[in-house]
């Protein structure tokens, strides 16, 4: 089982919700530590985005830890949606693993483990924004175009999946054109066949005559 897989089995299943999106990140600013953290080790960090699945449906963000050595995930902060203030993409031209997020009581900056794990969080957040949020929405500043706007990833995806079957299928036709032609290119040749054996046995038939 993949490790997001696992995350949504484990955290968001048992609560009566569904994970929408997870990216794996690393704090781009050092936080300080309360003593009393100190010496748990290593450890990896998600963050995940759900929703529930009782209506009205409440969606949230959650951040996830995840220690070494360990295959449990432990759930550390937790956002409503409506918590939510901005999400900057800090670049609005190139790919950057970089983004920032802006709650009502704070602030953290993360980089994801890459540039298209960001962005795909982002447009999945997004849309999930506009989706369930029908007053005031967060904003969404620096961000490519292709996460909000028309040329969207997943818009990409469907068309690729699209374009796919439309190309399968004329291949398909294609080749039924040309398997028709075959056949009936081959009941030419079995008729002229024929006509030629006849031809032949009436030529027979008058000559033993």
């Amino acid at each position: 089982m993949s490790g997001k897989l696992a995350l949504n089995k484990q955290v968001f299943v048992p609560n009566d919700e569904r994970m929408l999106a997870a990216v794996q990140v690393k704090r781009r600013t050092k936080k300080k530590i309360p003593f009393l953290a100190v010496g748990q080790g290593d450890y990896t960090t998600f963050i995940c985005l759900s929703v529930t699945n009782k209506r009205p449906a409440q969606v949230n963000i959650t951040k996830v830890k995840q220690f070494q050595g360990s295959p449990s995930f432990v759930r550390r902060s937790r956002w409503s949606i409506i918590q939510l203030r901005e999400v900057n993409a800090l670049d609005s031209i190139r790919d950057c693993p970089e983004f920032d997020l802006t709650f009502e009581n704070g602030s953290d900056q993360w980089t994801a483990g890459s540039a298209g794990e960001k962005s795909m969080f982002i447009q999945i957040l997004h849309h999930t924004c506009q989706r369930y949020m029908s007053e005031r929405k967060p904003d969404f500043i620096n961000c490519h175009p292709k996460l909000i706007g028309g040329n969207s990833l997943l818009h990409n995806a469907a068309d690729s999946v699209s374009s796919a079957v439309q190309k399968a299928s004329q291949a398909l036709n294609e080749r039924g054109e040309k398997l028709g032609r075959v056949e009936e290119k081959t009941g030419e040749m079995m008729n002229s066949a024929q006509h030629f054996a006849d031809t032949a046995h009436k030529l027979a038939m008058k000559h033993k005559c």
